[in-house]
């Protein structure tokens, strides 16, 4: 049973014995936006027909985004484009984007802990979710993660992006969801889980 195996949250909370909660953890970062990057998105936005799949929604929409974001904890972190990870046979499959801790050997080593797991979906959030959390749960057992440390996990169609942590058997899912169309918000919001997984780095490290 792969990722994809899962249609909904519901199979993952069971199998796993989590429990799901709901709140507004997020405390947006703010995060300054380059012309550049507002006059490239505008574009897409305008341009270029990002409905059409998956594929396209992750190459024009969601990996530009993360790109421009990963950009200020390049240091720390490498993004991985659809990397295959695997825990078990039931537990196995290729995230959209993966960020990772950066090796010390150079960007071409995947390397663990892993923090971040990015699931693109056309529109059915449903079943990005449970293809979404079983990714988080393969990561947090990869990495050997205490119940004291956290996952975080985003599905995305583009243009509304969504987010949640795992924390030992607790699934906490953001109430709000953050829109492209409100795109400094939506920087703020993952400019914050960046923080978040580079203070989990650090109290590893340290």
């Amino acid at each position: 049973m792969a990722f994809t195996s899962y249609k909904q949250i519901g199979a993952v909370l069971k199998e796993y014995n989590i429990t799901s909660i709901k709140e507004n953890y997020i405390v947006p970062a703010n995060l300054p936006i380059r012309d550049y990057f507002k006059e490239e998105l505008e574009y897409t936005l305008t341009e270029v027909a990002f409905d059409d799949s998956e594929y396209i929604v992750c190459e024009t929409l969601i990996y530009p985004i993360l790109r421009e974001v990963s950009k200020s904890y390049k240091d720390k972190f490498t993004l991985w484009s659809h990397k295959s990870i695997e825990y078990d046979a039931k537990l196995c499959g290729t995230p959209d984007y993966i960020l990772a801790k950066r090796s010390p050997l150079g960007i071409e080593i995947f390397e663990e802990p892993l923090f971040v797991t990015v699931e693109a979906k056309k529109d059915d959030f449903i079943e990005g979710w449970g293809q979404g959390l079983a990714e988080m749960v393969a990561v947090q057992k990869i990495n050997n993660f205490s119940d004291s440390q956290t996952i975080f996990g985003i599905v995305s169609n583009g243009k509304l992006w969504e987010f949640g942590k795992l924390k030992g058997n607790l699934f906490t899912k953001n109430m709000k969801s953050y829109s492209i169309s409100e795109i400094e918000q939506l920087f703020g919001a993952l400019n914050y889980v960046f923080q978040q997984a580079e203070l989990e780095l650090e109290a590893m490290d340290g």
